[in-house]
This record gives C-alpha cells, structure tokens and sequence, in this order.
C-alpha cells in the first residue's frame, strides 16, 4: 500500500488556478478571433455574384417600403430579385408588377406586394409565372410619383420553397445604399 503525502502551499495553489484561468482566457480570445475572421470573409448573403444588393425574403418588404418612401435616394441603383408576374387592369403592356405575396396575419392571409417593372417584352410573359429580374430603379408614375425597375435581364424560374414575405421590420435601418 501506497500513500502519498501532498504538500500544497497557497502560493502554488493561487499559481495553479491563475494559470488555468489564463488558458481558458486565451481559449476563448481564439474562438472570438476565428468567428471575428470567418465573419470578415464571409461573403454577404444579400450581394449576388455581379455585386448587386440581392432581396430576400427577410428583407424583401423592408426595403421596398423604404424605396417607395424615399424614391430620389435610390434611383440608378441595381437591384436583384425573384417574384412572379402580377398584373392590374391599368398598366400599360411594358408594364407588370413583380409580386410577392407578404403574410398579414398568424392565419396566413395574405396581400400581393412588389415593384413595379417596365420591360418591352412584358406581353410575352403570363401572369403567375416565377421570374427573378436584375434591374435598375427609376423615377416613374403610376397614381403618383414611385419607384418603377427597369429590367436589365429576366429568366424564368421554379416557385421557390418559401414563397412568402414578411411585414416590414420595425428594427430595420434604411440607408442610402441598398444592402
């Protein structure tokens, strides 16, 4: 039989625990710093492979709301993203919104919204057709100054999995540029 007599002073004991304490600090100050670099080099998910701003379903109502709001803050600005053809009786045949359909209630009803685009082959299009649309904000009318999205390219798509838009964020920060 053994026994073995360990002699612990205070001081080796404080020295002992300060030093697990300074490794874990160290432990955490490299899980920060790898999550601080991976966040730098991640690319944004709201910026499409051309560099430009790309709307999600998150911030899809957002920031229409906010372009219809400020119009002259955004015109010549590039924009990207995905709806389907909708159609009111009055637009002329260049003319067709690119809709979305934004839940307004915890029973899913739901209300159409989008911009509205020019593009000179809109007759070829039918309604409730998926597109996603690249274009660049202009001036217009329609009942009234708004935004109207000049389409630069168009291709047709499949409905997506998660068709739905959500109310404005109440949290969202408008600025000059569109992220």
């Amino acid at each position: 039989m053994f026994i073995y007599n360990i002699k612990l002073s205070g001081t080796k004991m404080f020295k002992f625990i300060f030093i697990i304490i300074i490794a874990f600090v160290i432990f955490l100050c490299g899980i920060v710093g790898y999550k601080l670099y991976k966040a730098s080099v991640t690319v944004n998910d709201n910026i499409s492979c051309s560099g430009i701003p790309k709307l999600t379903n998150k911030n899809y109502s957002s920031i229409l709301k906010t372009v219809h709001e400020n119009v002259d803050t955004y015109v010549g600005q590039k924009i990207k993203f995905s709806g389907f053809v909708y159609r009111v009786y009055d637009l002329n045949k260049e003319q067709f919104v690119l809709g979305r359909n934004m839940i307004i209630s915890s029973d899913f009803q739901t209300v159409v919204v989008g911009f509205l685009c020019h593009y000179k082959e809109a007759e070829t299009l039918r309604d409730n057709v998926w597109v996603e649309i690249e274009g660049t904000i202009t001036k217009g009318t329609y009942h009234g100054d708004m935004p109207i999205l000049e389409i630069n390219s168009l291709k047709q798509i499949e409905k997506p999995n998660d068709e739905y838009v959500y109310p404005p964020d109440e949290d969202y920060i408008p600025t000059s540029v569109i992220f």
